[in-house]
């Protein structure tokens, strides 16, 4: 080999060495798990239950959504469904954006949470109740949130910000309703595989309304304090697929409010937004 041909050589190897190391430092960057996650999902449901009443005057709901989620515990989402305009005048959509921390105590399995949820209705507005609204209201509310968690029991307390879904003296209540509170107790109990196979959950779950108002005139039943319990067992079942399927009873008390409540957009129309209901979902993550 020649003087020259060396030190083509020479130089062809001393630029490979200066390489590799960059070469392996990016392979190690690609081979490394992002702190980013985001679920898209989407789920049919035979009836829209919030907080234990209808939101769908007892009719089907498309709804999906997509949570974001990073390994420092932030988290973001936005879901979506459709809604009843039966309940929500001159409206057809709900959409709902929710921002926040997921932490975990020094003790083993002891969790916490922070965070912010809004719901937004656009175009519907108690304006548009018939026969006569009092006066533009909208249904959005925002509420701060608050909870802690073992294992798979968690504690959850919720309170708005603004008036609670948009009541207050405008379309029926004593006054204001800010700082309305909702408190939520869930267990997700895992049921035995040997049993019930992997991934089947006994979802558990009772509930409570706060309202900082009354009704300024007692419902069609005779009931003027709003607030409400609500309750939920059920089972579900996860699938290596991302496909989740669940049934569940849920059950709303407090009929002297919201049996026969009537439609804002047919008063000749009424229907018990609790009680008791039977709810089926097909939902899919991915």
């Amino acid at each position: 080999m020649n003087f020259h041909a060396k030190t083509i050589l020479v130089g062809i190897l001393g630029g490979l060495g200066a390489f590799l190391p960059v070469m392996v430092q990016a392979e190690e960057a690609k081979a490394a798990p992002s702190p980013h996650t985001f679920t898209p999902n989407i789920a049919l449901v035979n009836n829209y239950i919030f907080r234990g009443q209808t939101q769908t005057w007892n009719q089907p709901a498309l709804q999906g959504g997509v949570d974001y989620s990073h390994a420092d515990g932030w988290y973001a989402g936005i879901w979506g469904s459709n809604i009843s305009d039966r309940q929500y005048a001159n409206g057809a959509v709900e959409l709902d954006l929710s921002l926040g921390y997921n932490g975990k105590f020094s003790l083993p399995d002891w969790t916490w949470t922070v965070g912010a949820a809004s719901a937004f209705y656009p175009g519907a507005n108690y304006s548009k109740v018939v026969p006569a609204g009092n006066g533009s209201q909208s249904y959005n509310n925002v509420e701060l949130n608050g909870g802690v968690g073992y294992k798979w029991v968690a504690f959850k307390l919720s309170t708005s910000v603004t008036d609670y879904f948009g009541a207050n003296t405008k379309n029926g209540y004593t006054s204001d309703t800010k700082w309305s509170s909702y408190a939520d107790l869930t267990a997700t109990v895992p049921l035995p595989e040997e049993y019930f196979g992997q991934n089947v959950t006994l979802p558990l779950h009772v509930g409570h309304v706060n309202y900082t108002a009354k009704l300024a005139a007692p419902a069609p039943s005779g009931g003027t304090n709003p607030d409400w319990n609500d309750y939920k067992i059920g089972i579900a079942k996860g699938f290596d697929s991302g496909f989740n399927l669940s049934l569940a009873m849920t059950y709303a008390d407090n009929g002297k409010v919201y049996d026969h409540t009537l439609s804002v957009k047919d008063p000749n129309d009424a229907r018990n937004l609790g009680g008791t209901h039977v709810v089926l979902s097909l939902a899919k993550t991915f």
